[in-house]
């Protein structure tokens, strides 16, 4: 039975990232007010985030080694120290040099909190619960964003920036002081943790999680499915609807709680699935990939402005790829052991954000040189341009779907050889329909 003080770190935990992912994705929101205040081109906008990201991506492993060798305690009140100070650095900040240098604070602590929040499960619960509980917390980050999209934009709009960014380090210094009194790393009569590696064996560790297959697996599975929506939520979402689409806020935010909501309602479906269906896992993350692609075409291809119907069913498309994006999460745990538990999650959790970043950088790339060369004729976001220009996303989907299927062939014949087979989906399907019209007979 789950004791009640790991329900409550686990409810801290989720706490800090819900506060990680409003740090994260704030400035997404402010997309039109950041260019007016910096004054700055789609580009440069573009630069902010992909900056954050590119921190974000490449903290992830030397933050996955450090969560093994010191825990999550240490680094979660780390990140959010980081971020408060990046938000305050913001809140003043009145040219590009000061916002980017609050945004690279704030990917930093950023970068420190998911994995020291996902490495505490394990240690804390029955592997039985880990998959829905990996959801759940997943989940908590999308709350997070509803109060980026939601509270936040209204601080914005009516106190002014510096008030807005305010209240998110004041946030970020309630997640410090919670995780300092009440977290701890392992239950009572846990085993400690084996003595510090030196850097020859950190290495080795490192080598022996990214010669994993089943690692791989879960990079290119969150590298896929991902960064999608994370493009929307954090830049290019709301310029597109506002400017391309032509939505009021109150409609877009509409849309954003939407997103919000639908990722929310996925992540445990998503987890049953994946706790009932553990050969399956890669199947769902090629559906969800081609259903992303399927939306973003049928949105770009349509003549004109598309219809608020064809606008939500994107924008819930987009949100199960979060959720969906977990299970990279559970290939890590999956094809571990727990001692390299923290690293292997790291080199997942790069995929998407590598991702993200390149297509955030492209995209404000495209608009420039489209605006340059006179194609908008005349808004810098105008619909015909984010045409082309979001249409980068399908390179990025392509690509990872390719390398998604290459490295499950190599998974497989690894769990092959440890008499673990995966029978064809169509004999499957029909096995399970078979035992289910037995139970149904059954009186």
């Amino acid at each position: 039975m789950t004791s009640p003080r790991a329900w409550l770190i686990w409810i801290i935990g989720i706490f800090a990232y819900l506060v990680a992912v409003s740090q994260r994705t704030s400035f997404g929101v402010v997309g039109l007010e950041a260019t007016e205040r910096f004054h700055a081109s789609a580009a440069e906008i573009s630069f902010f985030t992909v900056l954050q990201l590119l921190v974000y991506a490449a903290l992830q492993i030397p933050v996955g080694i450090l969560v093994d060798r010191y825990g999550s305690r240490a680094m979660l009140a780390g990140g959010g120290i980081l971020m408060g100070l990046g938000q305050l650095q913001l809140a003043f900040a009145d040219n590009i040099p000061g916002g980017v240098l609050g945004r690279v604070l704030v990917g930093a602590g950023d970068a420190m909190t998911f994995i020291s929040v996902i490495r505490l499960i394990p240690l804390w619960f029955a592997p039985g619960r880990v998959p829905l509980l990996t959801q759940l917390t997943g989940m908590s980050g999308q709350l997070g964003q509803l109060f980026s999209v939601v509270p936040f934009a209204m601080i914005l709009h009516s106190a002014g920036w510096t008030p807005a960014f305010l209240t998110l380090a004041g946030m970020s210094g309630i997640a410090v002081v919670l995780v300092l009194l009440l977290l701890q790393d392992l239950p009572p009569g846990h085993p400690a943790p084996p003595p510090s590696q030196g850097l020859r064996a950190t290495g080795i560790s490192l080598g022996h999680a990214w010669r994993q297959p089943g690692t791989r697996l879960g990079l290119w599975s969150h590298f896929t499915v991902q960064f999608s929506g994370t493009v929307f939520a954090m830049t290019w979402g709301y310029p597109f609807l506002i400017s391309a689409q032509g939505l009021d806020r109150g409609t877009v935010s509409g849309l954003m709680s939407l997103y919000v909501a639908a990722a929310i309602a996925a992540g445990p479906l998503m987890g049953r699935f994946v706790a009932r269906h553990p050969l399956r896992r890669s199947t769902m993350v090629l559906l969800i990939s081609g259903c992303t692609a399927a939306a973003w075409a049928a949105v770009l291809l349509l003549p004109g402005r598309s219809p608020l119907w064809l606008l939500a069913v994107l924008v819930v498309t987009l949100a199960v790829g979060g959720p969906g994006s977990m299970i990279g999460f559970d290939f890590a745990r999956t094809f571990n052991p727990a001692h390299r538990l923290g690293t292997a999650t790291g080199i997942v959790n790069v995929g998407g954000f590598i991702a993200a970043l390149v297509s955030i950088y492209l995209i404000g790339l495209v608009l420039d040189v489209l605006y340059a060369s006179g194609f908008s004729r005349g808004d810098l976001y105008g619909l015909d341009p984010f045409r082309v220009a979001l249409s980068v996303q399908f390179l990025l989907l392509a690509g990872g779907a390719c390398a998604i299927i290459v490295t499950r062939r190599k998974v497989r014949r690894q769990m092959a050889a440890q008499g673990v087979t995966v029978p064809p989906l169509l004999k499957s399907l029909a096995k399970q329909r078979k035992l289910v019209a037995e139970r149904r007979r059954t009186p």
